[in-house]
């Protein structure tokens, strides 16, 4: 047991995204400082809070750290002493398990669905647990991809995070080899650790994930490893557009693309443009909350 600090935020459901947004694009950032987003009451979806759980007093390090995802005046940051309990296990208790199509994703406190493909990720993870709707519509769309009758050999999943789409294609397509990339060299200890969590294989042999440091496609092995019949790619908008033809080119003809971290609206129709000249044509989309999930396959050469 030990003394845990926790900072607090409260702002519009936009503002809030937006910083965890935020949050995901910034490399050098306090693995100590575990932060999560979520609605203040679900009578009052508009209204959420940006916590903030450090494991001894904050300074203005850390609020000017927390302040500093917003995009232009921060909210008022208050800070409180908890009790002398586990420190993450109080963090986890703002990180509820969420549904996704067949798929249960749960911090490790939590049980397992006896109805679902469970997924244990723990809460300094949380912008990769499914919380975020993007993940989430990824979840849903893989399951509703499976359900077409779809087969994959390879998968790709860029941007990985914490895995966690990657273990889902596999769980969905067991016999695919997986290869997994994300440009924060953190990403490949954590991918590594929630895989023995979850039962997921190391390695090269099919059924198993190989994990890789890379800024996009631009990796030997990556590019070796293609192409691809499923690219996963949660990540941004701005860089969903700029490597649409470098993941254009790294799947089959016919194969599947998946992109997520889009807003529906300007976002979303700017990414539909930059596939369709990258001769990918849309299959299927879904949204959750504010957030568009694309699908893609790329156009068979005639």
């Amino acid at each position: 047991m030990s003394t845990a600090w926790k900072l607090t935020a409260f702002a519009p459901k936009r503002v809030i995204q937006a910083a965890l947004l935020a949050h995901d694009e910034i490399e050098e950032w306090d693995f100590d400082l575990v932060i999560s987003g979520r609605e203040i009451d679900e009578d009052r979806p508009q209204e959420w809070v940006l916590e903030g759980w450090y494991p001894r007093k904050p300074g203005k390090t850390q609020v000017n750290a927390l302040a500093g995802l917003f995009a232009t005046k921060a909210p008022k940051i208050t800070s409180e002493k908890l009790p002398d309990e586990d420190w993450l296990t109080l963090s986890q208790q703002g990180t509820p398990p969420i549904r996704a199509g067949r798929f249960y994703v749960h911090t490790p406190d939590y049980p397992p669905a006896d109805d679902a493909v469970n997924f244990a990720i723990p809460a300094s993870q949380a912008f990769g647990t499914g919380q975020h709707e993007t993940t989430a519509g990824c979840l849903e769309m893989l399951g509703a991809i499976k359900s077409t009758g779809a087969h994959f050999r390879r998968i790709a999943d860029i941007g990985t995070g914490t895995g966690l789409l990657g273990f889902a294609g596999l769980s969905l397509w067991p016999n695919a080899q997986c290869t997994a990339s994300d440009i924060d060299p953190v990403c490949a200890g954590v991918v590594e650790d929630n895989a023995a969590m979850n039962g997921i294989e190391i390695g090269a042999q099919r059924g198993a994930m190989t994990m890789v440091i890379a800024d996009g496609m631009d990796d030997p092995l990556l590019q070796a490893r293609g192409p691809y019949d499923l690219l996963i790619a949660n990540i941004l908008a701005g860089p969903l557009v700029e490597l649409a033809p470098d993941f254009a080119a790294s799947v089959s003809p016919g194969g599947s693309i998946v992109l997520a971290g889009l807003l529906a609206g300007d976002q979303e129709q700017a990414v539909r443009r930059a596939y369709r000249k990258s001769h990918c044509r849309p299959v299927a989309r879904i949204q959750r909350g504010d957030w568009a999930i694309l699908w893609f396959r790329r156009r068979r050469e005639r």
